[in-house]
C-alpha cells in the first residue's frame, strides 16, 4: 500500500473508531431500554414477539432501501440485535 493511500486508511479507521464509540452509547442507552422492557413482562413467553420481529425487520429493509443501504447488511444487523437482546431479556427474567 501507498504511503498517501496508508494515510487515507488511517484517517478513514479513525472516523470508524469515533462512529463505533457513538454506536457504543446508543447501545448502552437501548439496553437500559429493554430492561425497562422487561419488568413489564410478566411471562417468559411474552420475550419473543415474532409479529414485530417481522415488522421491524420490514422497517428496516424499507428504511435501508430508501437510503441505498443494502438491506442484506442491515437485516443482519438487526436479526443479530434483535436475538441477542432477547437472549439478553432471558436472562434477565430469570433473576425476576
Amino acid at each position: 500500500m501507498s504511503p498517501k493511500n496508508k494515510k487515507k486508511l488511517n484517517i478513514l479507521r479513525r472516523k470508524l473508531d469515533k462512529l463505533d464509540n457513538k454506536l457504543i452509547d446508543i447501545i448502552k442507552v437501548r439496553t437500559h431500554l429493554v430492561k425497562e422492557v422487561v419488568k413489564l413482562k410478566q411471562y417468559k413467553n411474552e420475550i419473543v414477539d415474532k409479529k414485530r420481529i417481522s415488522i421491524i425487520l420490514k422497517k428496516i429493509k424499507r428504511k435501508s432501501i430508501s437510503k441505498n443501504i443494502d438491506p442484506k447488511i442491515t437485516n443482519r444487523i438487526w436479526k443479530n440485535m434483535i436475538w441477542s437482546y432477547i437472549n439478553y431479556e432471558r436472562r434477565i427474567f430469570k433473576k425476576k
